[in-house]
């Protein structure tokens, strides 16, 4: 079984800045890919980035410039350095991971979301 545990979301104001975090554990032998996806009230859930082990990031047009996706292989963590934003961010923030458990299943599990709220 793997856990996905995000932190980090919060409230700020326009053009500030926050930074998620998303902690993977469990049977992994492998994390193939991480990334973040959000949901704002009434709208269907957007991709917003992925990062591939050994590979390059992925990003939505809305963020690209201003967000940044990164992970830390060791800890099996990534993150999401969201800078600029704007009122149209605010949205439930969840990490998502593609693993390889460690009986050779592939599993793709998500975190239980972390609320971030931009105020103009």
């Amino acid at each position: 079984q793997v856990q996905l545990v995000e932190s980090g979301g919060g409230l700020v104001q326009a053009g500030g800045s926050l930074r998620l975090s998303c902690a993977a554990s469990g049977s992994i032998f492998n994390i193939n890919v991480m990334g973040w996806s959000r949901q704002a009230p009434g709208k269907q859930r957007e991709l917003v980035a992925t990062l591939p082990t050994g590979g390059r990031p992925n990003y939505a047009d809305s963020v690209k410039g201003r967000f940044t996706i990164s992970r830390d292989i060791a800890k099996n963590t990534a993150y999401l350095q969201m800078n600029s934003l704007n009122p149209e961010d605010t949205a439930v923030y969840y990490c998502n991971a593609a693993v390889t458990t460690t009986t050779g299943r592939p599993v793709t599990n998500w975190g239980q979301g972390t609320q971030v709220t931009v105020s103009s």
